[in-house]
C-alpha cells in the first residue's frame, strides 16, 4: 500500500510548515489528487489518520479534491477527458492518448492555529 508512504510524506510537509509558522495545531489539510494518479483516496485518508497520531496534525481534517483526468488525443488533435490511464478517446475511439492532467498529488492548503 503506497498510500502509507504518501501519507508520511504529506505529514512531513505539514509538520515542516507548522514548525516554520510556529503553529500549535494543524486543523485542516487539503490535497489535490489526480484521477489518474493511482492513489486511492479512502486508503490515503485511513493512512493519514494513522500517521498523524501523536503529531501536531493529530485530529486534523483531511479534505481530498479529485482532479479530473485529461489527455491529448493524437488522432483528434484535441484534449479529451480520461477516466483511466489507458482508456480510448471518447471522441474517436483511438488508443493514441497521452495523459496531460489528473496525475498529480499536491498539498493545496494547510489550516493551522
Amino acid at each position: 500500500m503506497h498510500e502509507m508512504s504518501l501519507a508520511e510524506g504529506v505529514l512531513q510537509l505539514v509538520e515542516d510548515t507548522a514548525r516554520r509558522e510556529k503553529a500549535s495545531r494543524v486543523r485542516l489539510v487539503v490535497l489535490e489528487i489526480g484521477q489518474l494518479s493511482a492513489v486511492e483516496p479512502a486508503a490515503l485518508k485511513f493512512c493519514f489518520d494513522a500517521v498523524t497520531e501523536g503529531s501536531i496534525a493529530q485530529g486534523a481534517a483531511l479534505e481530498i479534491v479529485v482532479v479530473p483526468g485529461a489527455g491529448w488525443c493524437m488522432a483528434c488533435a484535441e484534449t479529451v477527458p480520461m477516466q483511466e490511464r489507458y482508456s480510448v478517446c471518447p471522441r474517436c475511439g483511438s488508443h493514441q492518448i497521452e495523459a496531460t492532467g489528473g496525475m498529480e498529488m499536491r498539498v493545496k492548503e494547510i489550516e493551522i492555529e
